[in-house]
């Protein structure tokens, strides 16, 4: 009789444990003005990988080339569930919660991150021209706060710690609608506050983020930097005509970049003088670029997850919708590697006792 009861509580126990998400390996936190990662100073060098949930190849794709990335110094990478310009990624149904295709690759994409000790921005909301919000037009402030509120669980459930959030990538959506991201910071903070939350938008930053990033003002005493650098002495401006002109100027329909993964010379100069800045004064730098934003659409196949070439001897001004053999990040990663070398990771927590949690 014992034997049996014996039985059934090992098996009820062995029932629980496997209802219980295994702890990940890294875990992101803000401390004052620094970042960390288990516990140890941490400088962002990462890839903004925005549209990585756009199809099944593309994911694969991104978690293929993270170990290229890594030995390129890379530790990060940003990828959002509603994707950006042209991705339309509709990672959130109409009622706030997570469409579980996208959070199935997302989920992926983190626990390959933290496998190899890296981080992932995850990003919730991006407004802008993205098909993404056609179904949430409905959607009012406690509308945006319940998906917000919903990712942070997922992240919680999971216990996916390799991470910090940008709930509203430049304020488009508070923009747009006048929503409070405050209020969204709120929103995810009573869901679980050891998650952190980062601020991107122009106007006044609130202090309830835990980081601030791109857009926002630099807060004093509190950690900051560049989540989507690029050149700013671009001819025709990056995300202006340069990365626009068959939409913007020919009349022609067309629902991608122009000029993809296209760099001058005196582009890829002041790009890399941005990321030092970024790495040396700053909390890090995350490049952005159209060769791994780029979508699917007009026959280009992206977003292109993978280094591509180094951008040389490139005529702009030809052939602006179609892929230059030649173009990609190369010559970024090349440099991020001589610079810094591959990225070394802290000890995982499970084997480091003094890491905190």
């Amino acid at each position: 009789m014992r034997s049996k009861r014996n039985g059934r509580i090992v098996l009820l126990a062995l029932l629980l444990a496997g209802s219980v998400a295994q702890a990940g390996d890294y875990l992101f936190s803000v401390k004052k003005d620094q970042l960390l990662l288990n516990g140890q100073a941490f400088k962002v060098l990462g890839l903004r990988c925005s549209n990585a949930l756009v199809s099944e190849g593309a994911t694969r794709r991104l978690i293929d080339h993270l170990d290229r990335y890594q030995s390129c110094g890379v530790n990060t990478v940003s990828v959002f569930f509603m994707g950006s310009r042209f991705g339309d990624v509709k990672g959130y149904r109409r009622d706030g919660s997570l469409d579980p295709v996208y959070a199935r690759r997302m989920g992926q994409i983190i626990e390959a991150a933290d496998r190899r000790g890296m981080v992932v921005l995850v990003g919730c909301l991006y407004w802008s021209t993205s098909r993404a919000k056609e179904d949430l037009g409905h959607w009012r402030q406690e509308d945006a706060n319940r998906a917000i509120a919903n990712t942070i669980r997922w992240l919680r459930d999971h216990d996916y710690r390799n991470v910090f959030v940008d709930v509203d990538n430049e304020g488009m959506a508070h923009d747009a609608t006048g929503w409070s991201i405050r209020s969204m910071i709120d929103a995810a903070h009573a869901v679980d506050p050891t998650i952190m939350i980062a601020y991107n938008d122009g106007d006044p930053p609130p202090d309830n983020a835990d980081l601030y990033i791109h857009h926002s003002p630099k807060v004093k005493g509190r950690p900051w930097l560049d989540s989507e650098s690029t050149p700013a002495q671009t001819p025709m401006g990056y995300w202006g005509k340069f990365s626009k002109e068959t939409h913007q100027a020919s009349g022609k329909p067309y629902y991608n970049y122009s000029r993809i993964g296209v760099y001058t010379a005196e582009m890829k100069e002041q790009q890399w003088a941005q990321t030092l800045e970024g790495m040396e004064r700053y909390n890090g730098c995350v490049l952005a670029s159209t060769w791994l934003q780029c979508a699917p659409g007009e026959g280009v196949g992206g977003p292109f997850n993978m280094p591509g070439g180094r951008s040389e001897a490139i005529d702009i001004h030809t052939t602006i919708d179609q892929i230059h053999p030649d173009a990609g990040i190369l010559w970024w990663l090349e440099a991020t590697r001589a610079q810094y070398g591959p990225w070394s990771p802290p000890p995982p927590r499970r084997s480091n006792p003094n890491a905190k949690s």
